[in-house]
């Protein structure tokens, strides 16, 4: 049975997804992936990640440019998650559009302990 804790930010955050978020969204979901699940805009600790796959505790990020000026925070973040137990892939919102199959072999190579 899920919490009972409100779901509201999670909710603004995927209504407000950037294309990059939208299309690796499309490419993970149902399972697409070699049957991985995948669920986004999830909370873990105090932070919401974009992608996780809690079966390969693998943690998806799709970085936009506002990401350059907050690398401290970000690197804090992935700390955080890494500490957590989970490994944490991170790719430019261009790189999603632009490289599509690459950043999938990586994601893949991620669930499967391998990159």
């Amino acid at each position: 049975m899920r919490g009972h804790r409100p779901h509201t930010r999670e909710r603004e955050l995927r209504q407000s997804s950037t294309e990059a978020e939208q299309r690796l969204w499309y490419l993970l979901r149902d399972r697409r992936l070699k049957g991985f699940k995948f669920r986004r805009q999830h909370k873990i600790g105090p932070y919401y990640v974009d992608f996780d796959c809690l079966r390969a505790r693998l943690v998806v990020e799709a970085d936009g440019g506002q990401h350059a000026a907050r690398a401290s925070y970000d690197a804090a973040r992935t700390h955080y998650l890494e500490w957590k137990g989970f490994r944490v892939l991170r790719f430019w919102n261009d790189e999603v559009l632009g490289e599509t199959e690459g950043v999938l072999d990586a994601v893949l190579e991620g669930l499967l302990g391998r990159g």
